[in-house]
């Protein structure tokens, strides 16, 4: 349909329901408006009266799931659908709730929006005054622009380069293998997450703008400039439906929260998943791998490192050079199934990489081909592409017969000989062919609409196979490629980063950008995958980085042929070993974390701007984050550094963690940078829980305990932590423990009260925490009895006894 300009449409409500009015135009254009939330709005513009794309996958508000054929963008389950207002007058349609009010100019279709903030109406955003929208005057694509303001700054869009604040610059989604890329500048990456948040500077509110579409997309936020339609932002995509939702903040973090919400539950990983987890490519590369792999196990050992999984490349499943998913190199590997238990005698779980495409030489692939299993050309012949330097082609995870035979396989190859896990890898769906179609669930379309689409049902086929298999263990899976949505089934991490110290600072933004884009179970490759070794300072510094991200994985494919491993640096071997034994010492917070980004959509990390959103210095481009409420990671991004400069947070006292030193927040503090000792600060009234075990390689063992940091001043806090078996979904059965810890503190005292609910844990008798080196308060212990209280390497240690176990 064209339209020229000088004919806009002009449009009525011709519908009004509970959770939607719908306008329409004498032409057949249509624009649905959701009221799905106080705080929750969604518009679709529909030029030509239909929906393009009628399903999404997307969208799974408080679920665990959709269906694998997706959602219908009509269906409103799982949404309040709240009462709203509705009034018409001169032309101006206004739909308000609580906390969002929507004002439509109905000629020519315009729109603004307002949030409530403390019972006043803030104005947050509007659409430019030209051509906001492509009704049919254009190409067809999918455009929407808004004004933008110069106190306005943009965050999200989950995995991106370059600095948090996204203000400037133009950025594609268009799932890319980026091997090597630049951690600053490179664009496209490997995810795609067309989610933003709009902060103002003036009026210290925010809100998101989430576009559901799977197709490939940019946006542009002040690069592009036009003399005749003033200062804007743009989203536009290839295909499919303009169909956005509009979060109401007015923190970040009520933002964050509800955009996590929105698009479904993030998975509960087992604790194991927490700990370090090794990886390279060249022991499966080796013509000796199954001896290199022992030989991991055996330097564990060795060095006393502690570690839960390994990540095995894919050299396990080579012919020659070649990759070939399910297929066991026996000349490599004779045993299999002895070799995975092998593994788990020492208590590390293997990660088996696996790969959606299959090379034309592959044992299966005219078995794939007969079946119809692979994405097709206009012939109906499996579409051919390159994958790992060979021609292949990529199974159709929109077929449901492809992807109950990707299941099978998941199952024999790996499941069946005691493996728990998939590493779902190379899973871009990098097709630019746009005659290849997918079937679609019966309904062919082209594949370069949905691609990220292939990632999603790949990892979520992934997941079916070992909940099937293993019906109670909750399931552990990562993936390289996704969408929105992807915390549902899996872990992720940023890819094949290069090895430089600028990586390892935008490596940190990039983590925060996820978070803020719903998916924060995440890391990277630590020390650096691609290019030259590190040496020892930036390998050492990555670990200091690394044991605070929710992935904590050390893998290289060096140009050298070497392998990045704990040991490889012998002068720096024993910090990273402390390193390693201090990230299973939080291991408990790092868990109770985890629970509370699946039960309460928190973020694992977060930037220090979603703590202190009233600190206007928090949202200066930094190098810090905050993991959790009560820590905040100050991580040596430059070389030969020997000091660390740190803005603390305003809104609070910090505690140095290491020398147990308490500072005002509001200031910046210059602290040691000593190798081994990455700059850490605790935010006054927290209580994080330990694990105070001596543990070694191969001999895991746990004893509850807790560091308290309490107020400087008179004060009281209460920290809730999670606990329970770490493995089994009995925890959803109500099987779990929680701890409280409460502090009051006065001038002279510190009064602690602990106490555990719950059914799960052998009770206690006594445990012991710990307080700041600096602590010189009287403790007084509520429902316990003070056994004992003596300075210790990690501040003053008290001992407290029940006389009813806890």
């Amino acid at each position: 349909m064209h339209r020229s300009l000088a004919n806009p449409p002009v449009f009525a409500v011709t519908r009004k329901e509970r959770g939607c009015v719908t306008l329409s135009e004498e032409r057949g254009s249509i624009v649905h408006i959701f009221v799905l939330e106080d705080d929750v709005m969604r518009v679709a513009v529909l030029p030509d009266g239909a929906w393009k794309m009628p399903s999404t996958w997307a969208i799974a508000p408080g679920a665990d799931d959709v269906p694998a054929e997706g959602r219908a963008r009509e269906d409103l389950s799982g949404f309040s659908c709240p009462d709203y207002a509705l009034c018409e007058a001169k032309g101006i349609l206004t739909i308000e709730t609580a906390r969002l009010r929507l004002s439509i100019k109905l000629a020519g279709f315009s729109c603004r929006w307002a949030m409530k903030v403390n019972e006043t109406w803030v104005p947050i955003a509007r659409d430019r005054f030209t051509q906001a929208y492509d009704f049919g005057w254009w190409d067809g694509r999918v455009r929407h622009y808004l004004q933008r303001a110069d106190d306005e700054k943009f965050f999200g869009l989950g995995e991106v380069s370059g600095e948090m604040d996204r203000a400037g610059r133009r950025i594609r989604l268009s799932n890319t293998d980026a091997l090597g890329y630049s951690a600053r500048t490179s664009d496209p990456l490997y995810k795609h997450i067309p989610f933003y948040v709009t902060y103002s500077a003036k009026t210290k509110a925010a809100f998101g703008m989430f576009y559901d579409t799977l197709s490939d997309c940019a946006f542009d936020f002040g690069c592009e400039r036009s003399n005749y339609h003033g200062r804007y932002r743009l989203f536009e995509a290839e295909h499919g439906d303009l169909d956005f939702y509009v979060i109401a903040g007015p923190e970040i973090a009520d933002v964050t929260r509800r955009f996590t919400w929105l698009t479904g539950r993030p998975a509960f990983m087992p604790k194991w998943s927490l700990g370090y987890s090794g990886s390279t490519m060249s022991y499966t590369d080796a013509s000796d791998a199954q001896a290199r792999m022992n030989e991991f196990l055996a330097k564990c050992a060795e060095h006393d490192i502690l570690c839960s999984s390994f990540h095995l490349s894919s050299g396990y499943t080579s012919i020659g050079t070649k990759r070939y998913v399910f297929n066991w190199n026996r000349d490599k590997f004779p045993d299999p199934a002895a070799f995975v238990a092998h593994y788990g005698a020492h208590g590390v779980k293997l990660v088996p990489n696996i790969k959606p495409a299959l090379l034309t030489d592959h044992p299966l692939y005219e078995h794939c081909a007969r079946e119809g299993f692979f994405i097709k050309d206009a012939d109906g012949k499996p579409t051919i592409a390159y994958f790992w330097d060979f021609l292949g082609s990529y199974i159709d995870f929109t077929n449901p017969r492809a992807a109950a035979w990707w299941k099978a396989q998941v199952r024999k190859a790996l499941l069946d000989i005691g493996m728990t896990a998939t590493w779902n890898d190379n899973n871009e769906c990098e097709l630019k062919d746009t005659t290849a179609q997918t079937a679609f669930f019966g309904k062919p379309r082209a594949a370069v609409e949905a691609k990220p689409l292939q990632s999603l049902l790949m990892i979520r086929a992934s997941r079916e196979a070992q909940c099937e298999h293993a019906p109670d263990r909750r399931p552990y899976l990562v993936t390289r490629a996704g969408c929105a949505g992807l915390q549902r089934y899996a872990q992720t991490w940023s890819g094949d980063n290069a090895t430089s110290w600028e990586t390892l600072k935008y490596n940190i933004r990039m983590g925060l950008g996820l978070a803020l884009s719903g998916v924060s179970n995440a890391g990277h490759d630590v020390g650096g995958f691609a290019g030259n070794a590190p040496d020892a300072e930036l390998f050492l510094r990555w670990v200091e980085a690394g044991i605070f991200m929710p992935r904590f994985s050390i893998h290289s494919w060096n140009d050298d042929g070497t392998v990045n491993e704990p040991w490889m640096h012998p002068e720096v071997t024993h910090h990273v070993r402390d390193l390693i034994k201090f990230r299973a010492r939080l291991q408990p917070y790092l868990y109770d974390l985890m629970w509370r980004y699946a039960q309460e959509f928190e973020p694992i990390v977060r930037p220090t701007f979603y703590e202190f959103p009233h600190d206007e210095r928090t949202f200066a481009d930094n190098d810090e984050l905050m993991l959790g409420p009560a820590l905040l990671v100050a991580s040596v991004v430059e070389a030969d550094a020997v000091r660390r400069s740190v803005y603390l947070p305003d809104g609070a006292d910090w505690c140095d963690y290491w020398r147990g030193v308490f500072h005002s927040g509001g200031q910046t503090v210059t602290v040691p940078a000593d190798w081994g000792q990455p700059p850490l600060f605790v935010r006054a009234g927290s209580a994080l829980p330990l694990n105070l075990a001596a543990q070694r390689f191969a001999k895991p063992a746990d004893e509850r305990g807790f560091y308290v940091f309490p107020h400087r001043d008179a004060g009281a806090f209460e920290t809730k932590t999670f606990e329970d078996d770490g493995e089994t979904n009995a925890c959803f059965r109500g099987a779990f423990a929680k701890w409280t810890i409460r502090c009051e503190t006065t001038a002279r005292d510190v009064e602690l009260s602990l106490s555990r609910s719950g059914s799960f844990g052998a009770p206690l008798k006594a445990l012991r925490a710990f307080l700041p080196f600096s602590e010189a308060r009287r403790v007084i212990v509520k429902g316990g009895t003070l056994l004992n209280d003596v300075p210790s390497d990690e501040g003053r240690m008290i001992t407290i006894g029940f006389a009813t176990p806890v």
